[in-house]
Protein backbone atom coordinates (compact mmCIF):
# COMPACT_ATOMS: atom_id res chain seq x y z
CA UNK A 1 0.00 0.00 0.00
CA UNK A 2 1.22 3.50 -0.77
CA UNK A 3 2.46 5.56 2.13
CA UNK A 4 -0.02 8.17 3.41
CA UNK A 5 1.08 11.77 2.94
CA UNK A 6 -0.16 14.98 4.47
CA UNK A 7 -1.05 16.23 0.98
CA UNK A 8 -3.61 13.42 0.62
CA UNK A 9 -5.25 14.52 3.87
CA UNK A 10 -5.13 18.22 3.02
CA UNK A 11 -7.58 17.56 0.19
CA UNK A 12 -10.15 16.63 2.86
CA UNK A 13 -9.06 19.00 5.67
CA UNK A 14 -7.45 22.11 4.18
CA UNK A 15 -5.99 23.47 7.43
CA UNK A 16 -2.91 21.60 8.70
CA UNK A 17 -3.63 22.54 12.30
CA UNK A 18 -7.19 21.19 12.08
CA UNK A 19 -5.80 18.06 10.48
CA UNK A 20 -3.45 17.48 13.41
CA UNK A 21 -6.27 17.97 15.94
CA UNK A 22 -8.66 15.67 14.06
CA UNK A 23 -6.07 12.97 13.48
CA UNK A 24 -5.04 13.12 17.13
CA UNK A 25 -8.65 12.76 18.25
CA UNK A 26 -9.23 9.81 15.92
CA UNK A 27 -5.99 8.21 17.09
CA UNK A 28 -7.15 8.49 20.71
CA UNK A 29 -10.51 6.97 19.75
CA UNK A 30 -8.74 4.04 18.12
CA UNK A 31 -6.55 3.61 21.21
CA UNK A 32 -9.70 3.59 23.35
CA UNK A 33 -11.06 0.68 21.33
CA UNK A 34 -13.26 2.15 18.62
CA UNK A 35 -13.59 0.05 15.49
CA UNK A 36 -11.29 0.73 12.56
CA UNK A 37 -12.83 1.61 9.22
CA UNK A 38 -9.76 0.36 7.28
CA UNK A 39 -7.34 -2.53 7.58
CA UNK A 40 -4.53 -1.72 9.98
CA UNK A 41 -1.77 -3.05 7.65
CA UNK A 42 0.66 -3.06 10.59
CA UNK A 43 0.36 0.75 10.91
CA UNK A 44 0.26 2.63 14.18
CA UNK A 45 -2.85 4.49 15.33
CA UNK A 46 -1.86 7.98 14.06
CA UNK A 47 -1.13 6.59 10.60
CA UNK A 48 -4.41 4.68 10.56
CA UNK A 49 -6.22 7.88 11.59
CA UNK A 50 -4.58 9.83 8.75
CA UNK A 51 -5.45 7.07 6.27
CA UNK A 52 -9.08 7.13 7.43
CA UNK A 53 -9.20 10.90 6.95
CA UNK A 54 -7.57 10.74 3.51
CA UNK A 55 -9.94 8.01 2.30
CA UNK A 56 -13.03 9.65 3.89
CA UNK A 57 -14.08 6.52 5.75
CA UNK A 58 -14.96 8.54 8.87
CA UNK A 59 -17.30 11.50 9.30
CA UNK A 60 -15.20 14.61 9.92
CA UNK A 61 -18.13 16.53 11.45
CA UNK A 62 -18.61 13.85 14.11
CA UNK A 63 -14.88 13.84 14.75
CA UNK A 64 -14.93 17.63 15.16
CA UNK A 65 -17.83 17.32 17.63
CA UNK A 66 -15.83 14.76 19.60
CA UNK A 67 -12.91 17.21 19.77
CA UNK A 68 -15.18 19.97 21.09
CA UNK A 69 -16.83 17.68 23.65
CA UNK A 70 -13.39 16.53 24.80
CA UNK A 71 -12.24 20.12 25.35
CA UNK A 72 -15.28 21.24 27.34
CA UNK A 73 -14.58 21.75 31.02
CA UNK A 74 -18.17 22.39 32.08
CA UNK A 75 -21.30 21.42 30.24
CA UNK A 76 -24.06 23.80 31.26
CA UNK A 77 -27.51 22.34 31.57
CA UNK A 78 -30.27 24.90 31.25
CA UNK A 79 -32.50 24.19 34.24
CA UNK A 80 -34.65 26.71 36.10
CA UNK A 81 -33.18 27.92 39.34
CA UNK A 82 -34.79 26.89 42.62
CA UNK A 83 -36.19 30.36 43.38
CA UNK A 84 -37.73 30.60 39.92
CA UNK A 85 -39.16 27.11 40.27
CA UNK A 86 -40.82 27.95 43.63
CA UNK A 87 -42.31 31.08 42.09
CA UNK A 88 -43.67 29.16 39.12
CA UNK A 89 -45.09 26.40 41.31
CA UNK A 90 -46.87 28.87 43.62
CA UNK A 91 -48.44 30.72 40.69
CA UNK A 92 -49.69 27.47 39.16
CA UNK A 93 -51.30 26.50 42.49
CA UNK A 94 -52.97 29.92 42.73
CA UNK A 95 -51.05 30.87 45.86
CA UNK A 96 -49.41 34.16 46.57
CA UNK A 97 -45.80 34.06 45.38
CA UNK A 98 -43.33 33.53 48.23
CA UNK A 99 -41.27 36.42 49.49
CA UNK A 100 -37.91 36.34 47.79
CA UNK A 101 -35.10 37.62 50.02
CA UNK A 102 -33.77 40.94 48.86
CA UNK A 103 -30.18 41.42 47.89
CA UNK A 104 -28.03 43.65 50.07
CA UNK A 105 -28.18 46.35 47.42
CA UNK A 106 -32.00 46.27 47.44
CA UNK A 107 -32.11 46.26 51.25
CA UNK A 108 -29.88 49.35 51.39
CA UNK A 109 -32.02 51.07 48.76
CA UNK A 110 -35.17 50.39 50.83
CA UNK A 111 -33.52 51.72 53.99
CA UNK A 112 -32.35 54.87 52.21
CA UNK A 113 -35.87 55.46 50.86
CA UNK A 114 -37.32 55.01 54.38
CA UNK A 115 -34.77 57.43 55.86
CA UNK A 116 -35.46 59.99 53.14
CA UNK A 117 -39.20 59.70 53.88
CA UNK A 118 -38.52 60.26 57.60
CA UNK A 119 -36.30 63.24 56.84
CA UNK A 120 -38.97 64.70 54.56
CA UNK A 121 -41.64 64.22 57.25
CA UNK A 122 -39.41 65.80 59.90
CA UNK A 123 -38.66 68.74 57.62
CA UNK A 124 -42.34 69.22 56.78
CA UNK A 125 -43.36 69.14 60.45
CA UNK A 126 -40.62 71.59 61.45
CA UNK A 127 -41.77 74.03 58.75
CA UNK A 128 -45.35 73.86 60.10
CA UNK A 129 -44.11 74.56 63.62
CA UNK A 130 -42.15 77.66 62.58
Amino acid sequence: MARITVEDCLLKVPNRFDLVVLAGQRSRQISAGEALTLDRDNDKNPVVALREIAESTIDLDQLQEAVVRGMQKHVEVDEPEEDDMNLLMSREAGNEPPKVPLSIKDQVAEEIAALEALAYDAEASSEKGV
